[in-house]
């Protein structure tokens, strides 16, 4: 199946709104995750090790939950957390010892406690219906630590349907700039089919 079949497929389906858990409750349910990698990208386990002292991570719309155990052997605390039940089931069983670590909750309203220093990001920005981005700007800087980082893959095209929805040219930092200085920018040479060809390892620091 290609970029665009799969694209066409999370269209399509149950019309319920991807803003809400049950879009992606059905998802999870048919095991029909084409955003998932099914591992840990090569880019984070580079990333990890050089955030010393052990870091606090956040991993919002964690999914089935790769990079948690990736998180915690590099020695830093971990809160993974999904609104879809579906998902949360799926990352426990996949987790095992590590369950804990992941919780259903919705990442615009969940107590943060005393921050994070590092919210990492994949396939979650651009699983966001477009009116949502926003407050997923004003929400990083609310549960960031002074100084906390915003790292991971972003998405990026043309067109406006989705999920997945893309960032268009310059989009990115008029979303993020106000409040954040971009510290990497790099090409992404593995990604997921859906993602192919249009990804982008960014991390952003809040000013």
């Amino acid at each position: 199946m290609t970029g665009s079949d799969t694209e066409r497929r999370l269209r399509e389906g149950p019309r319920h709104d991807p803003g809400g858990s049950d879009f992606w409750d059905t998802r999870y349910r048919e095991a029909f995750t084409p955003w998932d990698a099914g591992r840990t990208p090569p880019a984070l386990a580079a990333f990890l090790p050089g955030l010393a002292p052990a870091r606090r991570v956040l991993i919002p719309g964690c999914g089935t939950g790769y990079e948690v155990a990736a998180c915690a052997d590099a020695g830093h605390e971990v809160l993974a957390i999904d609104f879809s039940a579906a998902a949360v089931a799926a990352a426990r069983r996949l987790l095992g010892p590590l369950a804990d670590r992941v919780r259903e909750d919705d990442f615009f309203a969940f107590d943060a406690g005393s921050g994070f220093d590092v919210v990492y990001e994949r396939a979650f920005l651009c699983a966001l219906p477009r009116r949502l981005w926003p407050a997923y700007a004003a929400r990083l800087a609310d549960v960031l630590r002074p100084g906390g980082m915003l790292a991971g893959f972003f998405f990026f095209g043309d067109g406006d349907r989705g999920p997945p929805f893309p960032l268009h040219a310059g989009e990115l930092e008029a979303l993020l700039g106000v409040r954040f200085e971009r510290v990497d920018d790099r090409a992404v040479a593995d990604s997921v089919p859906v993602f192919a060809g249009r990804e982008r390892w960014q991390a952003w620091k809040l000013k």
